[in-house]
């Protein structure tokens, strides 16, 4: 756990952090029920990402229920970048991507989602610092949740990876958006038992934390805080491990134009096997 996290004890609130959430996720279908055709803004986000309508009606939409919470937040989103509730005495900083998998929302592919991440404002961004976290299916179902001190569910079912180990056994997701394959990562996948690219890293890596998929790849040096943190909170919670590419913990970052390379496995000794094959 990074430095910053350890020791604190919980705050109690009216609202708990499932409730504000669940409620986010809830406020965010209810937006995209009122948009049957995604249209481009001509406006782009902090990383040249093209801007929907449907990305800023999801952004309001759950921006409106978390600021239902007990106490003034710090808001960090994709999209609109920085917004605070209040001038001043906000204790958490919320990262917020309306919609992760925006592209597949646009088109009408399945795996999109709300990915939002608490953590205490004065920490970095680092899933060691999540407090609360949600991985909402925006085409419906049950949520991901994960809170400090209580573990990682969806609905009532607890999470848990599947516990593979070896790369021949492994159901891997690789995001190669705008990525060339190099030729360790080629032979990576070559041998994994299946492959899947979702192109939503959010729903990825709670499909990881839940047992569905094994293990996913993301070397591309695109990934950005908001995609990962929710996710990462959750694979985490459920028993996973969550690594760089040189086997260590990802680095703290700080805004959300920071890039990693993760990779997130069912356990130590698969992320370990992904770590020793992409280093040859």
């Amino acid at each position: 756990m990074t430095e910053g996290a350890q020791g604190v004890a919980p705050l109690e609130h009216p609202r708990t952090w499932t409730d504000v959430l669940v409620s986010a996720h809830r406020g965010v279908l209810a937006s995209l029920e009122a948009r049957a055709v995604p249209q481009p803004i001509g406006r782009y986000n902090a990383k040249g990402d093209a801007v929907y309508a449907a990305d800023l009606a999801a952004e309001h939409a759950a921006i409106v229920e978390l600021q239902r919470f007990a106490e003034p937040l710090h808001l960090v989103s994709e999209e609109a970048r920085e917004l605070q509730t209040a001038e001043n005495g906000a204790r958490y900083r919320v990262v917020i991507d309306p919609i992760d998998g925006s592209d597949n929302q646009a088109r009408g592919l399945p795996l999109s989602a709300l990915s939002v991440a608490v953590l205490r404002v004065e920490a970095p961004l680092h899933p060691d610092e999540v407090e609360a976290a949600i991985v909402g299916p925006l085409e419906g179902g049950e949520p991901w949740l994960v809170v400090r001190g209580e573990g990682a569910n969806r609905g009532l079912q607890p999470l848990a990876t599947s516990g593979a180990a070896r790369i021949e056994d492994a159901f891997v997701s690789v995001e190669l958006n705008h990525h060339e394959p190099c030729p360790v990562l080629a032979d990576v996948l070559s041998r994994a038992r299946a492959v899947r690219s979702y192109g939503c890293a959010s729903r990825a890596l709670a499909l990881v934390a839940g047992g569905h998929l094994d293990a996913h790849i993301d070397i591309r040096g695109r990934l950005t805080p908001e995609s990962y943190l929710a996710g990462a909170s959750l694979v985490a919670a459920a028993g996973g491990s969550v690594v760089g590419t040189d086997g260590k913990a990802l680095p703290a970052t700080w805004a959300l134009t920071d890039r990693v390379d993760l990779i997130v496995a069912a356990t130590p000794a698969l992320a370990a096997a992904l770590v020793e094959a992409l280093g040859r």
